[in-house]
């Protein structure tokens, strides 16, 4: 089994990691930060605004099961790329939308596809297309949050459960067994 790894922004890392983690050929969903200057964020850090780093999370897949740009099409799905610097009402740099490439490859796949997708949205995409750089984990608390909060949080079901209902009616087939 081969190995990839992606690393998205797209709002809150919660609703990327929900919806990840439901698809067959992702092995591996981390959230953490990337994008800034700061070493070793914490959360609070990056929700001040000011070190520059995204939340994001960073998936490990296999392209045998799963293609870059399958999943770039999940990204652009669930989430708003015509919102600069939001989703929602998550607001700040930190909730931006971007895509950090490993690759140069992975470069020209998101901008293909971006520009493929570009007519099916009524706004223009500003979703940002960067090289990846350093990744710092999220604390523990925010690992597999949606799965270990759920409905116990308001946000998860007013903000993450329709990610994941839009994921599972689009994207039904690439859906693990039982997500």
């Amino acid at each position: 089994m081969s190995s990839e790894i992606a690393t998205l922004a797209g709002g809150c890392f919660w609703c990327l990691e929900a919806v990840y983690v439901r698809l067959a050929g992702i092995q591996s969903v981390e959230s953490g930060y990337m994008g800034g200057k700061a070493a070793n964020p914490t959360y609070e850090d990056v929700c001040r605004g000011d070190t520059g780093h995204a939340e994001v999370v960073r998936l490990t897949f296999d392209p045998d099961e799963i293609t870059y740009a399958e999943i770039l099409e999940v990204f652009f799905a669930t989430h708003d790329p015509t919102t600069l610097n939001r989703q929602g009402n998550d607001v700040g740099t930190q909730y931006r939308s971007a895509i950090f490439f490993h690759s140069p490859e992975q470069e020209r796949i998101a901008r293909e596809t971006m520009e493929r997708l570009r007519s099916t949205f009524s706004s223009p995409i500003v979703t940002e297309i960067v090289p990846a750089g350093s990744f710092y984990k999220a604390e523990e608390y925010h690992r597999d949050y949606y799965d270990r909060v759920g409905a116990r949080n308001p946000y998860c079901t007013f903000v993450i459960d329709p990610k994941v209902a839009k994921l599972r009616q689009k994207f039904a087939k690439r859906l693990k067994p039982g997500a």
